[in-house]
């Protein structure tokens, strides 16, 4: 492991402290990479994502899709867990700690709108930072692929039957410019130039050392986003700190739940652990620029809801870094 990898708990906490101070402290240049944002999609965040996700991209052989029949077991957990399970759980979570267990800290009305904001978390799986969890944890790129292009064609259909139905309401519109545009930044360019410099390469060990020599600059645009996106809240976390700690509770229990469900559910059904750990970890994060999106939409930029999204989006990083380092650490226990 290089140093960026060692050490990388560290590097995150720190650019979390940093993105905070420099949230605070050059709130101009935070309102400017702000501002470079379309259809709810931050263009600079995009471009440190999209150099995340290529190093894994180059990774993926198409010749191995056909492999990808004979585990079906790993694309059914992902789907049970982030369709029949995890948008009603986060509900029920939500449902119970601001209308039960902080009532007496909450306006009732404020409730109500972490409450909604919590749901649409709860029911966008993730699309892009799963192959930056996936590569963590030495995933198979191309099972993380066909999963992650599954959740997104089941989202199209499922995502505003589900919300609306936990919210109550029936005017649910899709973000579709949020939607392909992710799609499209998050996988089909990267995929498109990960197969370019496959074939460029054509060996398996040139594919091998050239992943070698990208993958600390992955590891750079994880920790550049960090900071960025505490950056872009650094404001509201020294001003609510007390409002987003409540928020993140039920979100960090909802994460480790679904994730232990999932990584337990492939432990019992034999699922190798290059499929285990990106399957477990698909549902366990989220895809924000939806939830984000929707929110602002249904309850405005300043909502309570949008808050909510916004809180998941700075839990999800260290959240999903422990449960790396558990995948990692119990490797072992699976069958080849």
């Amino acid at each position: 492991m290089g140093i960026f990898e060692k050490f990388l708990s560290l590097w995150i906490a720190l650019a979390m402290v940093a993105g905070i101070l420099l949230g605070n402290v050059a709130p101009g240049l935070v309102s400017a990479v702000a501002s470079a944002e379309v259809a709810s999609v931050n263009l600079v965040v995009a471009v440190l994502i999209w150099a995340m996700v290529y190093p894994m991209m180059v990774g993926v052989d198409p010749r191995s899709l056909r492999d990808v029949a004979r585990q079906p077991r790993g694309l059914l957990i992902t789907l049970v867990v982030n369709w029949l399970i995890k948008p009603f759980t986060m509900a029920a979570l939500a449902v119970l700690f601001f209308q039960h267990v902080f009532a007496p800290w909450i306006q009732p009305e404020d409730a109500a709108q972490y409450i909604a904001g919590l749901i649409l978390l709860g029911a966008a799986p993730c699309t892009a930072m799963v192959f930056v969890w996936s590569q963590l944890t030495r995933g198979d790129e191309t099972y993380t692929l066909l999963q992650v292009s599954v959740n997104d064609l089941i989202m199209v259909i499922a995502f505003a039957p589900i919300v609306a139905f936990l919210l109550g309401v029936t005017d649910i519109t899709v973000p579709w410019s949020t939607l392909v545009l992710s799609v499209l930044l998050f996988i089909a360019l990267p995929l498109a130039a990960g197969l370019l410099t496959r074939r460029s390469l054509r060996t398996e060990a040139r594919i091998e050392a050239f992943q070698a020599r990208v993958k600390p600059y992955s590891i750079v645009g994880l920790i550049v986003t960090v900071m960025i996106l505490f950056g872009l809240q650094g404001q509201v976390i020294v001003s609510r700190p007390f409002v987003i700690v409540l928020i993140a509770v039920p979100i960090i229990l909802q994460s480790y739940s679904i994730f232990a469900v999932a990584y337990a559910a492939a432990f019992a059904m034999k699922v190798p652990h290059r499929i285990a750990a990106p399957c477990a970890l698909i549902g366990t994060s989220n895809f924000f620029e939806l939830a984000v999106a929707v929110a602002i939409s249904l309850f405005g930029l300043n909502s309570g809801a949008a808050l909510a999204t916004v809180v998941g989006v700075l839990v999800e990083v260290p959240v999903m870094l422990t449960l790396v380092a558990f995948a990692n650490r119990t490797r072992a226990r699976f069958a080849p």
